[in-house]
């Protein structure tokens, strides 16, 4: 009896095990909450100060405390690091909010990250100021962007839409009223597509215009007419488009000049246009040209969406821009659109110039993250702002058919413009079936 409770116990003991090493690979965020977190948390209490010391984060105490130290607790002097004031345990990770001592800045211990990534055997540690004099350690336990899916509570409001997964387990959203003009750059195969059609699955559940220029006729964009107020498939059409968004842009301008205010959120609701997004597919597309006589009309679509860039914000138009490549070899105009981007999103791209092209000129530390995106992992890339900072995301698999499913689902809510009706797609771009080959029949000879 005794040999088999034994053999139970071991058998119970080796079972754990096997469920613990399935989970780690299997279900990670199962492995962090039962392992990963209470060892972490205790590697954390235990080596803090020492880690930081090693690091040189601290700084020399206040003569107060060096001369209570000295004299009162009869003990050395030593620096002091940033003082823990909150661990927050996540589902992904560990947040320590930190409280910085005087001579230390938030640049000190983003340069520090990888070394304490690798002190505290975590998967990424990001450094985000909350307020002044504070920050917070943003840990993440394991690869978060190995199999990316959004919270169910995400979900696009206003002019938010939540498009991807941060490697620290929060949520990239594409926020309009913050970063109203955006530039995604991407190889083939990077992602680029997967992150626009998750991008236009949100924006098909809200309530505003789309409007798609997609000079590759249409094989992009072609299956989400049923959303679009307006799709054009050639640079011709693009450049009669986009004259048409000016003077849309200019009647606006109108609009909140007659009511004395200066966007188009202050109107009243009865009187405020619908917001406007442009959706382009591929710009090189409309900066390439085949013969010099050419050039004259590409040069003013392209100044016309420089205007758009510098403008249209304040009229509730928005600029999302696409491509493989953008930079100042496509012809005139090309970096002084570029500069109107606000936001920057960079899958892996061929050359390093491309990185530098997208976010060189907003966050130089991240060229290098770019360089190093695995091929074999689709849809990373590194999002950019104007403040500096930077972190990887990855967007969820989502198929052109569950998009164009969502875009035919929310087709009620495709506002009729009338300046926009030229333009408007007749219907979903279908490709047409190949005939039917006819079956071989052997001749009959005819018979009285």
């Amino acid at each position: 009896m005794t040999d088999l409770a034994t053999w139970v116990e071991l058998g119970g003991v080796a079972a754990g095990a096997g469920g613990l090493g399935y989970a780690k690979y299997r279900a990670p965020r199962v492995y962090w909450s039962l392992v990963g977190l209470p060892v972490t948390w205790g590697r954390f209490t235990w080596t803090y100060r020492s880690t930081m010391e090693v690091c040189g984060l601290t700084v020399q105490p206040s003569g107060f405390s060096a001369f209570m130290a000295r004299n009162v607790s009869r003990r050395e002097v030593r620096p002091v690091p940033a003082k823990v004031r909150r661990v927050r345990p996540t589902s992904t990770g560990l947040r320590v909010t930190l409280r910085l001592p005087a001579g230390l800045e938030p640049a000190d211990l983003t340069a520090s990250t990888e070394r304490l990534r690798h002190a505290w055997g975590v998967r990424s540690v990001t450094v985000v100021e909350t307020k002044p004099g504070y920050v917070e350690l943003r840990m993440t336990g394991y690869d978060v962007l190995a199999r990316v899916k959004l919270p169910r509570k995400a979900h696009p409001r206003g002019l938010v839409v939540p498009v991807a997964l941060r490697e620290d387990g929060t949520v990239f959203e594409r926020d309009y009223r913050k970063a109203p003009m955006a530039l995604t750059l991407g190889a083939n195969g990077s992602g680029k597509s997967m992150f626009q059609r998750n991008l236009i699955k949100g924006l098909a559940k809200l309530p505003v215009a789309l409007v798609g220029i997609d000079c590759k006729r249409g094989v992009e964009q072609g299956r989400y007419a049923s959303r679009l107020s307006a799709l054009v498939t050639n640079p011709e059409d693009a450049g009669r488009l986009v004259d048409v968004l000016i003077a849309e842009m200019e009647e606006r301008f109108d609009i909140l000049a007659l009511h004395g205010v200066s966007d188009l959120w202050e109107l009243p609701d009865q009187v405020r246009p619908v917001p406007l997004v442009v959706l382009i597919d591929e710009i090189a597309e409309l900066f390439l040209v085949t013969s010099r006589k050419d050039e004259p009309a590409r040069d003013k679509t392209v100044m016309q969406l420089v205007r758009l860039g510098q403008m249209a914000r304040a009229v509730g138009m928005y600029l999302e821009v696409c491509g493989q490549r953008f930079g100042s070899d496509l012809g005139r105009g090309a970096t002084a659109l570029r500069a109107q981007l606000t936001g920057r999103v960079v899958h892996r791209v061929n050359d390093k110039q491309t990185a530098e092209m997208g976010l060189g000129d907003i966050a130089p530390d991240a060229v290098s993250a770019v360089t190093a995106i695995a091929p074999d992992r689709p849809g990373v890339a590194v999002a950019g702002d104007t403040s500096g900072g930077w972190s990887r995301i990855r967007t969820p698999e989502t198929s052109p058919n569950e998009a164009a499913a969502v875009c035919r689902e929310f087709a009620h809510l495709t506002p009729a413009l009338p300046f926009l009706a030229p333009f408007r797609p007749v219907g979903q771009i279908t490709v047409p079936p190949m005939p039917a080959v006819p079956p071989v029949i052997r001749p009959r000879p005819v018979t009285e």
